[in-house]
């Protein structure tokens, strides 16, 4: 797309349009060595060489008739089983670090006249063209540290506030511990903390990061479960393997709510 004058990670920072509907039958997959994680786009995303190819979103190196050419990013994305270096709290701190510099290079960028996914809500909008799905399967590390931030499908008009809020769900992980089986079981609430001052927000913003929590999960998996209804295969099986988890993430993220808020002081 002509005129977006922000590059992040190889990628062009715009319009972005949902991505990973079924292939018609019989529609060739791209040829390549297939990457792991992805749902919208399970099966779809390739690395050839020194490039990745994936279906077409934002405009980046070169676009074709069915697919988009990437930057191959070296590193290993956070899919699980997670390794250990992407659960201390050094990789933690990391992906604030990616977050802060990724939205400093967006700032510049005018969503205005273009067409974006499903809007988060308008109390947390800012104007500013966030990721929306910092997922750890959206992170890729080198040595237990976030070096880039990819698959902007959900990009659009939200916040930092919003990514952060993102970020921290799944990352601290904001969940009971029957669900954390590694080495942050317990340290949900002091990993969030750590996770918004390494942000660099203000205490105020720290607070609307915590109030962004639970709005935050409903609106990415009103998301899921809407493509999931509507037989987006990739959609459908994810939400079959992590229905009971997110669930009860949302519970714990109700229940300590006001810890949460305590926690970004």
């Amino acid at each position: 797309m002509a005129g977006l004058p922000v590059r992040v990670d190889g990628r062009r920072v715009g319009e972005s349009q949902p991505a990973g509907e079924p292939r018609p039958a019989g529609e060739p997959r791209p040829a390549g060595e297939p990457l792991p994680g992805a749902t919208a786009n399970r099966g779809l995303v390739t690395r050839v060489g020194g490039t990745v190819r994936r279906p077409t979103a934002p405009r980046v190196l070169a676009v074709g008739p069915e697919t988009e050419v990437l930057t191959y990013m070296d590193g290993q994305a956070a899919v699980p089983p997670l390794a250990d270096d992407m659960l201390t709290d050094a990789a933690l701190v990391s992906v604030a670090d990616l977050l802060r510099r990724y939205h400093r290079a967006a700032a510049s960028f005018d969503p205005a006249g273009y067409v974006w996914p499903r809007p988060i809500p308008a109390r947390f909008r800012t104007g500013l063209v966030s990721h929306n799905d910092v997922h750890p399967a959206n992170l890729v590390f080198r040595e237990g540290r976030a070096v880039a931030l990819i698959d902007f499908d959900w990009a659009g008009p939200g916040s930092a506030i919003w990514d952060f809020a993102s970020a921290a769900r799944y990352l601290a992980p904001l969940a009971g511990d029957e669900d954390i089986a590694d080495s942050r079981q317990g340290r949900a609430l002091e990993r969030f903390r750590i996770f918004l001052h390494a942000a660099g927000l203000s205490r105020a913003e720290r607070r609307r990061v915590a109030e962004a929590i639970v709005p935050n999960h409903d609106w990415t998996y009103a998301i899921v479960t809407e493509a999931a209804a509507a037989g987006h295969r990739g959609f459908a099986d994810h939400w079959g393997k992590v229905a009971k988890e997110t669930t009860r993430a949302r519970r714990w993220c109700v229940r300590h709510g006001d810890d949460l808020l305590t926690a970004a002081r």
